[in-house]
């Protein structure tokens, strides 16, 4: 048996990763001589602590060395697993990372947005800015900003930002219909 894809650690890991209430958001491999490494980014809706990662990771060794024992796969001499969450170099791609990052600015193009609120289908996504003009709102489908870019803040988001990111999507999307949406 050859060393695992990372499509077959995802299908080994995805059960164990849902039993934890996490999504595995990045599997990354280095087969190198004596000890090949597995990295498995992991993240949640309330982002695990590192006691979460440690208990995922000890099953995950179990997991991983009893498909080695019955040859189902073969990390060759050894590995080392390292769990981690996905960190802000991460590209907002899937809802759940909009839902996840309410409240950050991002970069989205050439631009920067604070997200705001998705709808109820988790389709849509509110971004929103304050210049010294006025509010801006952007509704935009999460498909169509595939790959924004959390930016690092070393403040604290201007207030008027910070509400408008907090307000309810419906209030945000009426706000854009009447004008003040920003394309």
């Amino acid at each position: 048996m050859a060393f695992p894809t990372n499509d077959d650690l995802e299908r080994m890991v995805a059960p164990v990763a849902r039993t934890y209430g996490m999504d595995i958001e990045k599997i990354r491999t280095v087969k190198a001589g004596k000890k090949s490494q597995v990295v498995i980014a992991l993240d949640s809706d309330t982002h695990p602590t590192l006691d979460e990662l440690e208990e995922v990771s000890n099953e995950l060794s179990q997991l991983f060395d009893d498909a080695e024992q019955r040859g189902e796969v073969n990390f060759g001499a050894g590995y080392t697993l390292e769990l981690t969450t996905p960190g802000v170099d991460l590209p907002l791609t899937e809802a759940r990372h909009f839902r996840r990052n309410r409240g950050r600015k991002v970069k989205v193009g050439e631009q920067q947005w604070r997200v705001g609120p998705l709808d109820a289908e988790e389709s849509h996504v509110a971004l929103v800015r304050v210049n010294k003009k006025a509010e801006e709102v952007r509704i935009s489908p999460v498909s169509e900003i595939s790959g924004a870019v959390v930016e690092i803040e070393f403040k604290a988001p201007p207030a008027a930002e910070a509400e408008l990111a907090d307000r309810a999507f419906e209030d945000l999307e009426a706000a854009a219909a009447e004008g003040k949406e920003h394309k």
